[in-house]
Formats: structure tokens, C-alpha cells, sequence
């Protein structure tokens, strides 16, 4: 169980460092703010599974499953309504000049 934790973090830190080339790759606010809020809440769900498996079954694995749910539900909010609020006060980018 040990090594099968150990690979599922590895997993995870490759998807986070993906997700941060990502950022760099995209040019945009709203893209920007896709990708982190993927890579986020997917590199964290992932990261929890490892400690879940690390851990075994006991009752801090039934607390990590419940900040893991806890997060699922309130990540795509918290970014939803960051990109809302940047929409409404009409932020746009700035084209640069070539």
C-alpha cells in the first residue's frame, strides 16, 4: 500500500507541474483561471487518495475524504465566482502591440 501511495502523489506532483506549464502556455485571464482551478482541484483530489492509501482505512481517512468532499464542492465555486466578478467590473486583457 506504501508504494501504491508513493506513485499516486508522484501522479499527482506531474499533473500540478503540467497544470503550471499550463499557465504559462495560455496568454489569457480566463484560460489562466481554467487551468488552475483543473489543476488544483484535481492535484489535490489526487494527493488525498495517496495519503487516504498511505494512511489505510481508519478514521483519518474518513476526515481526509471529508475535506476532500468539502473541497470538491467549494473549489469550482471559490473560482466561479472570481472569474464572475472579474467578468462583471468588465476586466478584459490588454492586447499588446507587435
Amino acid at each position: 500500500m506504501e508504494y501504491i501511495s508513493k506513485i499516486i502523489v508522484v501522479l499527482a506532483l506531474l499533473f500540478m507541474s503540467f497544470g503550471i506549464l499550463g499557465l504559462f502556455r495560455f496568454k489569457d485571464f480566463y484560460s489562466r483561471i481554467l487551468i488552475t482551478s483543473k489543476v488544483e482541484t484535481l492535484g489535490f483530489i489526487t494527493i488525498m487518495f495517496g495519503v487516504m492509501f498511505h494512511s489505510g482505512f481508519s478514521f483519518f481517512t474518513l476526515k481526509v475524504l471529508l475535506i476532500l468532499f468539502l473541497i470538491i464542492i467549494t473549489n469550482p465555486l471559490a473560482t466561479h465566482a472570481i472569474a464572475r466578478s472579474a467578468y462583471i467590473s468588465g476586466y478584459t486583457n490588454k492586447k499588446e502591440k507587435k
